[in-house]
């Protein structure tokens, strides 16, 4: 979650890249896919029965494209949730490892403390990242980082650092025509993006 404070730095740097730059041959970050085998027994009515467990696979209708621009906004979707996709499993990641952390210091000191360091490691790891993200892919990861957390980065960010925190980044990323409210709505307009993802994560696109 740390890192979305990088982000919102590096969001000026983001704009002044242009999102419709054409893809280029082994360009982006490898998909977020974990091959998983399982081999396991099972018993029914005492027999003893293997079975194979496997990552899903998600069927979906061919997509069809009304023309050329149709086609490559789908691959430029394709392309930046590789991209972000990453990030956001490792924001979700920090939270967790963050939060679980905080609950054994002693003290609102020490967790203050902690808060401090923890900020500033992660704007050193992860700033030369987010420098190469476009705004376009800046927006996607807020999404995909409500789809990981099921929060908004602002509500986030106002849990760790407070609502001043919180309203002074969401101030700086509606400059930007960006929004640390925005929500995941995988039913709705976020559906092709919901499908995108799902087959990255599965190891099919």
């Amino acid at each position: 979650m740390l890192l979305m404070v990088s982000m919102l730095m590096t969001l000026t740097t983001a704009m002044a890249q242009d999102n419709n730059t054409p893809l280029r041959e082994g360009q982006g970050e490898a998909p977020t896919f974990v091959p998983m085998v399982k081999v396991g027994k099972a018993l029914d009515n005492g027999d003893s029965i293997k079975y194979v467990e496997m990552n899903n696979v998600y069927v979906y209708a061919p997509l069809q494209f009304k023309n050329e621009k149709q086609r490559r906004t789908y691959d430029r979707t394709v392309y930046n949730v590789k991209k972000v996709l990453p990030i956001a499993k490792e924001v979700n990641r920090a939270i967790i490892e963050t939060y679980e952390y905080l609950e054994t210091l002693p003290d609102d000191k020490a967790r203050r403390e902690h808060m401090k360091f923890v900020e500033k490691s992660i704007k050193a790891e992860y700033t030369p990242k987010m420098k190469k993200l476009t705004l376009t892919q800046g927006k996607l990861l807020i999404k995909l980082v409500y789809r990981e957390t099921n929060s908004s980065t602002y509500d986030l960010v106002k849990v760790f650092f407070g609502t001043g925190r919180a309203m002074f980044y969401q101030s700086f990323a509606w400059m930007f025509g960006a929004s640390l409210k925005k929500v995941y709505d995988p039913e709705g307009k976020d559906k092709l993006t919901e499908r995108v993802v799902r087959m990255v994560e599965a190891g099919q696109l």
